[in-house]
């Protein structure tokens, strides 16, 4: 399951960033592979926001869908 098909309030663990470009760009937002976090809200065709401990982070569709999560 990627992160662009994460559902409101779930909690995730990113388990894996295949692309290395993405993996940089994800690593600038604090969020690596191993990393829990928590949707808090997912707008229609817009980005994704999870909270990673006190800080909320909005995640554009496109780089959502290229992180693969589980549930936490």
């Amino acid at each position: 399951m990627t992160l662009a098909q994460a559902k409101r309030g779930q909690r995730l663990l990113i388990a894996a960033i295949p692309n290395p470009a993405v993996r940089a760009q994800a690593i600038r937002f604090g969020i690596s592979e191993g990393a829990e976090v928590e949707c808090y809200e997912k707008l229609p065709a817009g980005p994704i926001v999870v909270g990673k401990g006190k800080q909320e982070i909005a995640i554009g569709r496109r780089l959502a869908e290229n992180i693969q999560v589980k549930p936490a």
